[in-house]
């Protein structure tokens, strides 16, 4: 979990905003339908080394299948349960021996995780959910030094499995809007940055949803949504998503954080490029393309390039278009918010990397940043952004319908 600085009108904001989380993690929405109060209840989360052994332990409200593994690179354990209300106590002990500490959450719609990092390596001697009186229940972890070799063979035999694939809906036949594809980065188990008690996974998420109302208000575009509620997707399928949905954009939505630099403010627009812009996108890229691992997934890699000059066309053209859409999006977004000082930047995003479908990525601003912090939390801000938002995809489809007229009335003048 990433965590930043908590600055005294981080907690104003976070008061004002009724919002609150247990350890930095907002509870899971849970499946539509399902609300988060029938998922079995996690509470008292004790952990104390004993020797070499060290213990995790956990009261629920239920008795549930559990399921445990290593993994290595980083050195982790991950604990997977059915899908779980976890309400640890603020507070609550994370580290003991060699576990350097643990965070917990959603990971899909009917599965939660907890993630234990490992300072040294250490085997699994028991992972359960037992019996106790009256149905209820206790989770217990109980780990134990071992050697480097027999943790890599353990991790070897045994590799994180995937979640199921986001299921995207199929697109209409003779559908004549525009498709836009909006992804609210981060979710589940991966919160993003934690700032007082708010994640950027459920600030982002409400930016996203208010931007979908906005774009389909109008009736021109067929908008998805990569996650619609607190749930983790993992990057490559939110590239396969917008592939999958022939998107004519897809909208990347995060907010960043600088711990040494809390007067750093302004959102900023950023595209694909294999080199940075400058240092600070490139640490931004760095980040997000971690999002698999903090998930406790295997560190995953983009699919290899598809060789080929056409294929080499069409990505150049996509970048082209992305690169047109930025520069409105900037205009539009300056014209309503505060940008950064640099508010166009490109680095190697891996979910902007779809060859066939232009992809920005929009870093609303630092939450880092006290100021900023007021502002991404507020209401007003988010509805001035968003308007600024949908202006720009909609100067984006006119100039490109008015381009194609053009070519037509050219052609025809022949």
């Amino acid at each position: 979990m990433r965590r930043v600085a908590c600055p005294a009108a981080w907690r104003r904001a976070a008061a004002a905003a009724g919002l609150c989380a247990a350890l930095g993690v907002l509870p899971a929405q849970g499946e539509p339908g399902r609300p988060q109060s029938e998922f079995p209840v996690a509470t008292d989360a004790r952990i104390e080394q004993q020797g070499e052994t060290v213990r995790l332990t956990m009261a629920l409200s239920a008795v549930v299948a559990v399921d445990a593994w290593v993994q290595a690179a980083p050195d982790r354990v991950i604990v997977e349960l059915p899908s779980t209300n976890f309400q640890i106590q603020p507070g609550a002990r994370k580290s003991a021996g060699f576990v350097s500490g643990y965070r917990f959450g959603l990971f899909t719609t009917d599965k939660a995780r907890i993630i234990i990092d490992l300072s040294q390596p250490a085997a699994i001697v028991k992972a359960e959910a037992r019996a106790l009186r009256g149905g209820l229940g206790e989770l217990a972890i109980e780990l134990r030094k071992t050697g480097r070799a027999e943790f890599l063979a353990e991790a070897r035999a045994r590799k994180a499995s995937a979640p199921a694939p986001v299921a995207a809906p199929e697109r209409p036949p003779g559908e004549a809007r525009r498709t836009v594809v909006i992804d609210p980065g981060h979710g589940g188990i991966d919160p993003g940055t934690v700032v007082a008690s708010i994640a950027e996974k459920s600030m982002v998420l409400d930016f996203g949803l208010a931007l979908k109302q906005q774009l389909e208000a109008g009736g021109r575009y067929r908008v998805v949504m990569t996650r619609d509620d607190d749930r983790f997707v993992p990057l490559a399928e939110r590239v396969k998503i917008g592939q999958d949905e022939k998107a004519d954009l897809f909208i990347s939505i995060h907010a960043d954080s600088l711990t040494q630099a809390q007067d750093v403010r302004g959102a900023t627009v950023y595209t694909r490029s294999e080199r940075a812009t400058d240092a600070e996108a490139a640490r931004l890229a760095a980040k997000e393309n971690q999002a698999d691992a903090v998930a406790g997934l295997e560190p995953g890699e983009e699919d290899p390039d598809v060789a080929g000059i056409l294929m080499d066309l069409a990505r150049r053209e996509t970048r082209t278009f992305s690169g047109v859409f930025a520069r409105n999006l900037v205009d539009k977004l300056g014209a309503s918010v505060r940008m950064h000082k640099i508010p166009l930047r490109s680095a190697r995003f891996w979910v902007l990397s779809a060859p066939d479908v232009p992809s920005v990525l929009i870093e609303l601003g630092y939450m880092s940043s006290p100021k900023d912090a007021e502002l991404l939390t507020s209401p007003e801000w988010r509805g001035k952004a968003v308007g600024a938002v949908g202006a720009a995809v909609d100067e984006y489809f006119a100039r490109e319908r008015a381009s194609v007229g053009q070519a037509a009335e050219n052609r025809h003048a022949q």
